[in-house]
């Protein structure tokens, strides 16, 4: 099940500083980022094994979710905010404001294999 972590962010008169070690419940092995999405969906899957963290850390975006149990949709407004999306978790990304910046987070290396394309029925 999909859920949402408040990373520690210190703040003060120079800015604020967001700090994400060991508040991602998985070893990183992969860190990609999406940007200049235009009004089209983005993901639209699950994983074998993968566990992934979502941070948009410029702009905002939703994320709709499905493990199979609960449909949820997730807004990430703040860098401060981070999903963290198990392997069932099918999602697709949405309503990216024209700055957003989605820096996802991942537990595998990219495999194509590791991929589940079907939605949940």
């Amino acid at each position: 099940m999909a859920y949402l972590v408040d990373l520690t962010t210190f703040t003060d008169a120079r800015g604020n500083l967001t700090v994400i070690e060991k508040a991602i419940p998985f070893d990183i092995k992969r860190i990609f980022y999406i940007y200049g999405v235009d009004q089209s969906v983005r993901g639209g899957h699950r994983h074998h094994t993968t566990v992934q963290a979502a941070i948009c850390i410029q702009g905002e975006c939703t994320i709709y979710n499905n493990d199979n149990a609960k449909e949820e949709e997730f807004i990430l407004n703040t860098p401060s905010k981070c999903l963290i999306l198990n392997p069932e978790d099918w999602h697709q990304m949405y309503n990216f404001s024209p700055d957003a910046i989605l820096m996802v987070l991942a537990s595998t290396p990219f495999d194509p294999k590791d991929y589940i394309y079907e939605k949940y029925t």
